[in-house]
């Protein structure tokens, strides 16, 4: 018995079971092993927010995308979770979050007491929720006692491995303008994206400089998740400045520093020398590849997804083949995210962890898996000309495929 509850919490609704996100499954860079290693002896910590060093490359870096960017008006914590907590901890209110959305935004506010309310988003894409939905929602919420004060959306979406199209981004914002709302834009994952000069990717923060703030967690694309460390890009306004100041008592409250060692390496990934970002670009097309083909064979099994854009990953759409998993006994989300790791050996987390509907087939299918059991078969994944060739990349989209094929 105590089995097979342990089971159950681990698989159903405790926070600490929920699903990480998608990791690249790569070996470490050297390079960054050797800015680590060169820190590791330093004993003074960082101070919160992040010292000079780290907040002046995360200028550097956003100076690069087109947001300039000053150190005044950036703080960095141990990873995004951290940072977004201590965020909306200051700003305070209820949260519009899109449906879906990533497994750690709504635990974070309802963490802080705070109600989050979930937004359907467009049939284009994830990330954002649909303006007129958004206006309406808000418009409701207010009329029944509410207190929505912030928008959460990402301009490259875990869970959907979407990019928002800069018309419907900039929608979004306007409603979340009109409506009076401070946007947060997650934005840890655009450098993930598989197609880069065909993909487009802007931030809320050049659309409303006023009134938006840009999160990354380096984890997305330039660090290993086990060396935390997040930026925050806050508005150069007067009320970005009380935001800002109000983020690092939090942080200071919670103990919430960078690591000294990580903020050197952080410092070090944020100015992207030709190693981090080779690396990255490699990764980002790597993911690319594997995505592709295995939204291919997913459309070829009858089930539905979203072309992947960016990340390690696809949002599989199985409710095409609701009789074939009622055979196997899968009737929600739930059920299926079980009967599918079982079946692939890899976590399939379901909809319902992404604040999707639990009756709704869906799940997250991470492309890291795929590239191989070992550090050299997801090296070799990277190096290669063609990894579909390879024979562990080659039978792990075959296994998808059959499971798939076994349900049509």
């Amino acid at each position: 018995m105590a089995g097979t509850q342990r089971t159950a919490a681990e698989g159903r609704g405790p926070v600490r079971y929920g699903p990480p996100a998608p990791q690249p499954g790569l070996p470490v860079l050297p390079e960054l092993v050797s800015v680590l290693a060169a820190a590791a002896g330093r004993a003074a910590p960082e101070p919160p927010g992040g010292g000079e060093s780290v907040r002046e490359a995360a200028c550097r870096h956003w100076g690069r995308r087109g947001l300039a960017t000053s150190p005044e008006n950036v703080a960095a914590g141990p990873g995004a979770p951290a940072l977004l907590l201590a965020l909306l901890g200051a700003y305070g209110g209820d949260v519009m979050l899109p449906r879906p959305c990533p497994a750690w935004w709504t635990p974070q506010v309802r963490l802080l007491g705070q109600r989050a309310y979930h937004v359907p988003t467009p049939a284009e894409c994830g990330g954002v929720p649909d303006p007129y939905a958004l206006l309406e929602t808000v418009r409701r919420v207010r009329a029944e006692g509410g207190d929505p004060r912030v928008l959460l959306l990402s301009v490259a979406d875990d869970p959907t491995a979407t990019v928002p199209p800069p018309e419907m981004l900039h929608e979004a914002c306007e409603a979340a303008a009109s409506a009076g709302l401070f946007v947060v834009s997650d934005e840890s994952w655009r450098d993930t994206v598989h197609r880069p000069h065909d993909t487009l990717v802007l931030s809320p923060a050049e659309m409303l400089p006023d009134q938006a703030a840009a999160l990354v967690d380096l984890s997305g694309a330039l660090l290993p998740a086990g060396w935390p460390a997040a930026v925050v890009r806050f508005p150069d306004t007067p009320r970005g400045t009380w935001l800002r100041a109000r983020t690092l008592d939090v942080l200071t409250a919670t103990g919430a520093m960078v690591a000294g060692p990580v903020a050197g390496a952080a410092a070090h990934a944020l100015d992207e020398p030709d190693a981090v970002a080779g690396r990255a670009c490699a990764a980002a097309a790597l993911h690319g590849v594997v995505a592709a083909e295995a939204h291919r064979r997913l459309l070829a099994a009858g089930a539905l997804a979203r072309p992947p854009q960016a990340g390690r990953h696809l949002y599989a759409d199985l409710t095409p083949l609701r009789s074939g998993l009622a055979r196997q006994g899968v009737g929600d989300a739930m059920e299926l995210e079980d009967w599918l790791a079982g079946r692939l050996g890899a976590p399939t987390p379901g909809g319902q962890r992404f604040a999707d509907e639990l009756g709704a087939l869906r799940v997250r299918l991470s492309t890291g898996p795929l590239l191989g059991a070992t550090p050299q078969e997801r090296l070799a994944a990277l190096t290669a000309r063609d990894p579909l060739e390879l024979p562990h990349v080659r039978d792990s989209l075959e296994l998808l495929g059959s499971v798939l094929a076994g349900l049509a």
